[in-house]
């Protein structure tokens, strides 16, 4: 039986030198500081967190963008570290990415048509007449109409340009989609089509979604599995379900505390962080976390928590494994 695992990665790091000066060493901002997880056909990870947990810098490395610091990264069954340039070229086409922003993703000055036809001319020797005929098919799938395929991005709605960002992604059939924020700068009406969409599209081309969000009510409604990260490192990996009913790190249940509910009669403790994130480049002993959590003791300050299994999760957290 063929797996349905379509990557693995294991303990990932992207570190990067930082000059501080003459006569000084670079100091080393450790942007990702060990991720460990896989990605399967038809299932969505989320990764969520403040900005600067190191999402971005996750997504970069899963569409090899840039290399692994360290760690180990298998796509199509090979480890990306050890691949060949020629083969990291054929692997990319398996992984796309959405962005944030789809206006800011397409040339302003190329009609959509061969925006959607560009990665079939660079990657493959498809005839033109194919090459049309696949980018319209493409077209009707995410929603949009057949005289859309000569007008210019400015002519489209946001809603609309990022159906054609999710479009061009998906022409070189890949089996990875790398969303990055892929709704947060929508509507919430068109946040929703576009969210049904996608699911729609998971599930007609087989895809693993790596789902980068900071707004956790995106993620209640989409991801299978959520990864909370907290300045480079996994802190709390679990399903949705299991996060959104009982959360076990103190840092999920502060993001949880903030997540507006549809409920105005609910009640809700609302967890404030005390501080500001602290800096990668010169991050607290022990748990990275202990300065703001009201949680921390002894420990918390000495010796850095590993993800293990707690229950119904995987934790970072002494406070967790000492209650």
């Amino acid at each position: 039986m063929e797996s349905d695992t379509v990557l693995t990665a294991t303990d990932l790091t992207r570190h990067y030198p930082v000059a501080r000066g003459n006569f000084q060493k670079p100091a080393v901002l450790k942007a990702l500081d060990g991720a460990s997880f896989t990605l399967q056909k038809r299932k969505t990870l989320a990764v969520v967190g403040e900005s600067g947990c190191g999402k971005s810098t996750l997504a970069r490395l899963v569409t090899m963008i840039e290399p692994p610091t360290s760690g180990e990264l298998i796509i199509g069954g090979e480890d990306i570290a050890k691949a060949s340039r020629s083969k990291i070229k054929s692997l990319r086409s398996k992984v796309q990415i959405v962005f944030q922003n789809p206006y800011g993703s397409l040339n302003p000055r190329q009609r959509i048509g061969a925006a959607l036809e560009e990665p079939l001319l660079v990657n493959t020797s498809m005839p033109k007449a194919e090459r049309a005929e696949k980018a319209r098919a493409m077209m009707a799938r995410v929603g949009l109409r057949s005289e859309h395929y000569d007008r210019y991005p400015h002519m489209f709605s946001g809603g609309q340009r990022q159906r054609i960002a999710i479009a061009r992604a998906l022409m070189l059939d890949p089996e990875i989609l790398v969303l990055d924020e892929p709704v947060s700068a929508l509507d919430v009406s068109i946040q929703a089509q576009v969210l049904n969409l996608l699911a729609e599209l998971q599930d007609t081309h087989d895809l693993a979604y790596l789902f980068i969000s900071h707004d956790l009510s995106v993620v209640k409604h989409i991801a299978d599995e959520v990864m909370v990260m907290y300045l480079g490192r996994p802190v709390e990996h679990t399903t949705r379900e299991r996060l959104f009913e009982t959360p076990r790190h103190p840092y999920t249940r502060a993001l949880l505390s903030a997540t507006p509910i549809a409920n105005p009669t609910a009640k809700k403790e609302r967890i404030v962080l005390a501080g500001e994130l602290p800096s990668p480049i010169d991050p607290p002993a022990g748990c990275a976390f202990n300065p703001r959590c009201s949680l921390a003791f002894g420990r918390c300050t000495l010796e850095r928590p590993e993800l293990l299994d707690s229950h119904t999760a995987k934790v970072a957290c002494h406070a967790v494994f000492e209650q």
